[in-house]
């Protein structure tokens, strides 16, 4: 699942930044391309804005496989309810056991990272990607910088879950009208899923503001 229904404001561009060019091709089909190449990927959707439909369509022309298209809804987790309730026949009957989910605005991810986090989704229940974070310190309630944080990591995309566990989470966040910060909160509230870590890539970035676009052109280029 990659999602390109955010607006990206902060990148200063008129249209939503996942469609920008960069290195010869817009940003999301930067990541469509890393997940076709995965061995093991079944399905490959892509949720976008409504508005977006004219921006997604020559993307999804000039990809080579199929991509089914999920229109999302006001937060990232209602956008990815949408995908998983478009995907919930098929986890119901099996055919999709486990379901990733990547933000559209990180064009540098490997498909070795993708396999990766899929092999250890399906081997532990979940997993996520990050790098480990010794620059993290805890600050108390004064603003006082106390001590590092032990064993802290920057979480990145994709994030895998197991399909069902992850759609029942998602159902019953929405019942309860909880809203996680990303998908591995909502799972750490409705579910017991051990969630396994696993080293991301320093090049994984994700692009927020102007410059991003300039290093991951040039990382791409590379």
């Amino acid at each position: 699942m990659v999602l390109a229904s955010g607006a990206g404001t902060r990148v200063g561009a008129e249209l939503n930044k996942v469609y920008l060019p960069v290195a010869g091709r817009r940003v999301v089909a930067w990541s469509l391309a890393a997940f076709a190449e995965v061995t093991g990927i079944g399905v490959l959707v892509l949720v976008i804005r409504p508005q977006d439909a004219g921006l997604a369509g020559p993307v999804l022309a000039a990809h080579p496989g199929p991509v089914e298209l999920v229109t999302g809804g006001p937060t990232r987790q209602a956008s990815e309810l949408n995908a998983l309730r478009h995907l919930a026949p098929r986890i119901e009957d099996g055919s999709v056991d486990a379901v990733l989910l990547h933000d559209a605005a990180r064009p540098l991810a490997t498909p070795e990272l993708i396999a990766g986090v899929l092999a250890e989704t399906r081997a532990h229940g979940g997993a996520v990607p990050g790098l480990a974070a010794d620059d993290v310190v805890a600050v108390t309630g004064d603003a006082s910088v106390s001590a590092r944080v032990p064993g802290a990591i920057r979480v990145q995309t994709p994030q895998g879950f197991r399909a069902r566990p992850l759609l029942a989470a998602y159902e019953q966040a929405e019942a309860e009208g909880f809203l996680g910060t990303d998908t591995a909160s909502c799972m750490e509230r409705f579910s017991a899923l051990p969630v396994r870590w696993v080293p991301g890539g320093a090049e994984n970035l994700k692009i927020t503001y102007p410059h991003d676009l300039v290093v991951a052109e040039r990382l791409l280029r590379r």
